[in-house]
């Protein structure tokens, strides 16, 4: 009897170390923490085959079209709005003063008109043509003139940063030298990129800003090759001077279009300005002659269409010669 317990006591002991080396788990756990440990291993092989997917090049020009389309949407949105417009002429943000301005232009001009003996009608349309038309265009011809300095100067300092890349300096370095060396408005748009990267702005949001303030193409370029770049790594002084090289091909293509439609934009500008000429040659030396013109309902009324059918052909034409590059 001794026997027999002694011998069911140890199996019991050796089944016991046994259950509690083999940590006590079933067969079917065990089959569980291996497809758990599959599992892991096949969600890190799909990160890692996905983050190759991301660095190829069909990935990388999907990631760049989808965020021109991203700056196309947002340039469009810029170019509507008055603030962007007088950040983008230099002239800051107070929409404000530029109403104020444009009120006082139209009651000047029309009371201009209304002293000079013509109708209210007349004065009211003057008032309004001079106060919405001629601020924008005004706006308008210093946007033009300050973003065509900025684009001139911009390929140069894009390779200004390729340079100090390639001799070892940081980014920021570079960004500091271009505030410091080239002409304004290049230098000043930098410096107010790299003061907010400074104060902790990263540098993608102070490149959006940067955007708002001169919405061109070349720094649309510029930002989307920094945050590609930034997202995927690379060589960056070897894609920024692929970028020089495009900006300055782009540089060299529009001063092409231009000299070739040089004699388009002369006759445009000579048809549209011939009738109005000769109609004030005529007020001029023949006074009398034009006087119905001026005084007559039906006069009214055909320089109304002349001037309608004037605006169409004039519109017809720049869309003719104006070239979006």
């Amino acid at each position: 009897m001794l026997f027999v317990l002694a011998g069911i006591l140890g199996f019991i002991t050796i089944a016991g170390l046994g259950f509690a080396f083999a940590g006590g788990d079933s067969a079917s756990a065990k089959a569980a923490k291996r497809a758990q440990i599959i599992a892991k291993g096949g969600e890190r092989q799909a990160n890692v085959r996905a983050k190759a997917a991301a660095n190829t090049p069909d990935a990388r020009r999907q990631a760049i079209l989808k965020a021109l389309k991203d700056q196309e949407r947002k340039q469009k949105k810029a170019s509507l709005s008055i603030g962007a417009r007088l950040q983008a002429a230099g002239l800051g943000d107070n929409v404000r003063m530029f109403w104020i301005v444009s009120g006082v232009l139209g009651l000047f001009v029309a009371m201009i008109i209304l002293l000079l003996g013509q109708s209210p009608l007349v004065a009211v349309g003057a008032g309004f043509a001079a106060g919405a038309g001629l601020p924008r265009w005004v706006l308008g011809f210093l946007i033009k003139g300050r973003t065509q300095k900025f684009t001139e100067a911009f390929a140069d300092a894009v390779d200004i940063i390729v340079r100090g890349i390639k001799s070892g300096l940081p980014v920021h370095d570079c960004l500091k030298i271009i505030g410091k060396e080239c002409p304004e408005p290049l230098a000043g748009e930098f410096r107010t990129l790299t003061e907010n990267i400074a104060m902790g702005v990263p540098m993608d949001a102070a490149l959006e800003k940067m955007y708002e303030r001169m919405p061109t193409n070349e720094l649309r370029f510029f930002s989307i090759v920094l945050a590609i770049q930034q997202k995927t790594g690379g060589n960056l002084a070897e894609a920024l001077s692929n970028l020089s090289t495009v900006l300055r091909a782009r540089k060299l293509m529009k001063e092409k279009i231009k000299a070739l439609s040089a004699e388009a934009v002369a006759s445009a500008f000579i048809i549209g300005c011939l009738p109005p000429g000769v109609v004030t040659l005529i007020s001029v030396t023949s006074p009398a002659y034009m006087a119905p013109m001026f005084t007559d309902p039906r006069g009214h009324l055909m320089l109304l269409v002349s001037a309608v059918w004037m605006s169409i052909g004039i519109f017809v034409m720049r869309n003719m010669i104006n070239f979006k590059f």
